[in-house]
């Protein structure tokens, strides 16, 4: 019960109590800002946040004060981002270009008295996919915005937006959790122990990709595999380098191909980490032994040369290089294990 009501009081987010708490706040004492900007990491919850609080204020059976009750058809629609008076405006694709029109069109819908709920809430997701004239037009939407108006806004660094419309928002600066109390809270939620364990170290401490990673299968396989792929490609000839190369690159998907140097980096770093005897949780937990091993045998400079070269290689894939080439240049540069 104790659990529940926590979970309750925090609006069913793992971590973020602080943020949770401070809108609350504003909630209870009728001081909301117009525009609020989440930012932080991909999946430690800037989305998930932001549905909570349109929910909160529009929720016509609240639990308590500053709390959506979760369950009726306003606050189900939100959670699903199909209510009328929320305008959901992002980038038709992760890495994609948020447009002018986009924020014209919001603009015209938020001068509208809200449908059914108290407020009209604007959700800007990923806004920092926002092109230069789209983040211009919102400046002027953000400086008109009308009282029944709420935007909320959210980018991986405010860094990344313009200072004016930075200046203009509530900034709520989110960060991952640490490992226990998350692979805990994933366990309280029915994750098993050791599952939970290891999810909590390659989310980097970021809930919602925690949570993501519980009901995808199919990316932990993903994940298995290209590791193992990489332990033999260790002492692999030159033959089966070019095989393997070919392989990655045959059915131009840049996406499949970016993942796998993601992984592998990642398992870089971590036996960098462990040459270097630091103190940072490894992300690659469930493979400390062969980790230890690597690291153990090749030391410190060749596994940072490892680092670099996958991340120079991530980097040259983004801008289009002959991705067959790219790819035998970083397998053919692997140190042998």
């Amino acid at each position: 019960m104790g659990s529940q009501a926590d979970s309750a009081a925090n609006w069913g987010l793992i971590g973020q109590e602080w943020a949770v708490a401070m809108l609350q706040q504003h909630l209870a004492q009728d001081a909301l800002r117009h525009a609020y900007l989440f930012t932080g990491p991909t999946g430690v919850g800037r989305r998930t946040l932001a549905l909570r609080l349109a929910q909160a204020l529009n929720c016509p059976e609240p639990t308590a004060p500053g709390a959506g009750c979760g369950v009726c058809r306003t606050c189900r629609q939100i959670e699903s981002m199909q209510y009328p008076d929320l305008a959901v405006v992002q980038a038709d694709k992760e890495g994609g270009v948020l447009k002018v029109e986009q924020i014209r069109a919001l603009r015209a819908s938020l001068a509208l008295t809200p449908h059914t709920g108290k407020y009209r809430v604007a959700l800007l997701l990923r806004f920092e996919e926002a092109n230069p004239s789209a983040a211009n037009a919102l400046l002027k939407t953000l400086e008109e915005a009308p009282a029944h108006a709420i935007l909320l806004l959210t980018a991986g660094d405010s860094e990344a937006l313009l200072p004016t419309i930075v200046s203009r928002c509530e900034i709520l600066h989110l960060r991952p959790q640490t490992v226990a109390p998350l692979a805990q809270a994933l366990e309280q939620r029915g994750v098993p122990a050791e599952k939970a364990r290891l999810l909590a170290h390659l989310s980097g401490g970021c809930p919602g990709a925690a949570l993501r990673l519980v009901e995808d299968a199919p990316a932990l396989d993903f994940r298995t595999e290209r590791l193992d792929d990489l332990q033999t490609l260790l002492g692999a000839t030159r033959l089966q380098k070019f095989a393997y190369a070919d392989k990655l690159t045959r059915e131009r998907d840049r996406e499949t191909y970016r993942r796998v140097l993601q992984l592998w980096s990642s398992y870089w770093r971590d036996v960098l980490v462990c040459a270097a005897g630091a103190a940072t949780p490894l992300v690659n937990v469930d493979r400390s032994e062969e980790i230890a091993r690597l690291a153990g045998a090749l030391g410190v400079e060749k596994a940072r040369q490892a680092v670099t070269n996958l991340q120079a290689g991530i980097a040259r894939l983004d801008k289009n290089v002959n991705a067959r080439l790219l790819a035998e240049v970083l397998l053919l540069d692997l140190p042998h294990g």
